[in-house]
This record gives structure tokens, sequence and C-alpha cells, in this order.
């Protein structure tokens, strides 16, 4: 994995990272945390992979082959970029850094060594993990999407072990047993996250400052 240096985003917009093994069910959490956080703006990856059933360019992922990847990269367009399961994956620099400059919340569905590569260049990103709560159901949910012969999911499933043994390094680890309290956990991280004080302070810095000003008319 290569990262491209890049300065910490203003205090006022949050980053959130999430990472699950595949299976654990990120993708449904991601999109019914995007329908009670309509704020929050998805970043759209760059991946090598061919799309699946029902996925659509530019809204799933960005979906280049490797030549166009290759030069992306080159010209220095991600933020990270990893090599997962047989295909490239990567975020956009560019995007992020605008959408975060202009002060909005955007979400990174991406792997864990992608998380940690983005907290070494963004220290104040949150990181989230989202677990299953067992082998079995993860074996189960990639059964049920159909889209992977026996031999693929007993790698996803080898794979998953060494994923979830990273779930420490995050600041958050949400069990994704049942799926609406897997949401408020979630929904409860993003709202917390948005009330520190520092970026309060900038969100409202104006309000504060009106607040806070000194009695002109105290005699």
């Amino acid at each position: 994995m290569t990262v491209i240096a890049t300065h910490p985003p203003p205090a006022s917009g949050c980053l959130f990272v999430l990472a699950a093994p595949s299976g654990g069910g990120k993708t449904s959490l991601v999109r019914e945390l995007l329908i009670r956080e309509p704020g929050i703006r998805l970043s759209v990856s760059y991946t090598t992979r061919p799309p699946r059933r029902g996925e659509q360019d530019g809204v799933h992922y960005h979906f280049v082959d490797e030549a166009k990847f290759e030069a992306l990269k080159n010209a220095g367009g991600f933020l990270e970029h990893a090599y997962v399961h047989g295909n490239w994956y990567a975020t956009s620099a560019t995007w992020l850094k605008q959408q975060i400059a202009e002060g909005h919340d955007v979400l990174l569905e991406i792997d864990w060594q992608g998380a940690a590569q983005v907290r070494r260049i963004i220290s104040s990103a949150v990181l989230i993990f989202i677990l299953p709560p067992t082998l079995a159901s993860l074996k189960e949910r990639l059964e049920r999407r159909g889209q992977d012969s026996g031999d693929v999911i007993a790698r996803r499933l080898e794979a998953a072990r060494e994923e979830m043994r990273h779930c420490g390094e995050f600041d958050y680890v949400i069990m994704n047993q049942d799926f609406a309290r897997a949401v408020d956990d979630l929904s409860a991280i993003v709202r917390a996250a948005r009330l520190t004080a520092p970026r309060q302070q900038i969100r409202h810095a104006r309000l504060i400052a009106e607040l806070t000003k000194p009695d002109v008319q105290k005699e």
C-alpha cells in the first residue's frame, strides 16, 4: 500500500473511516446511516475489479482498468491505495480534501490497511470497525450473495480472520448482530464526533463569539 502526503483537515469536517470483513454488512449499514444522516458525503472508491450485479459506475465504485488506475496513482490522485482480494482499490485525494475543506463530513469504506494509513495522515479521522457475531454468520452472508465460488468464499473467510485481528486498532467496534442496534450505534458515533468542542468552536464561531463577548453596557 502507498499513500501520498496531505495536510490534516480542518476541525469542522469529520472524516469517518468504516472497515469490515467481506460480508460483514458494511454496505447495508452505510446505506441506512446515509438516510439518517444525509449531511455525510460518501467517498466513492476507485477499483480495478469488475462490477457485481446491480452495481453502477460512479455510485458504488469508479470502475477502471489497471492502466487507468496506474495513471491516476502516478499522478498523485490517491490518498491511499491497496491490493485486496486480487484487485486494486483507492481513495481519491483531491475529492476528499475538497469536501473536508468545505466543512463537509465524509465517510470512507476501506479495509483495515487503508484505515491505518489514513490515520497516519489524518490523525483526527474517526475509525470504526464492524464485526460479525460469528464466523458462521459471515459465511452465510457470503454464500447468500451468490457471487463467489466455494473456494473464493473460503479465501475470504481466511482473510476475514486476519482483518478482524486488527479491530483493536480502531476507535470504535460495532457488533453487527442486530442490524437496527448496529445502525443506532453507528449513528451515535457520528453524532458524538460532530459535537466535539474543537469542531463546534469552528462551526459556531460567530455564535460563541456573540455569547461570550464583554458586556459593554456594564458599568
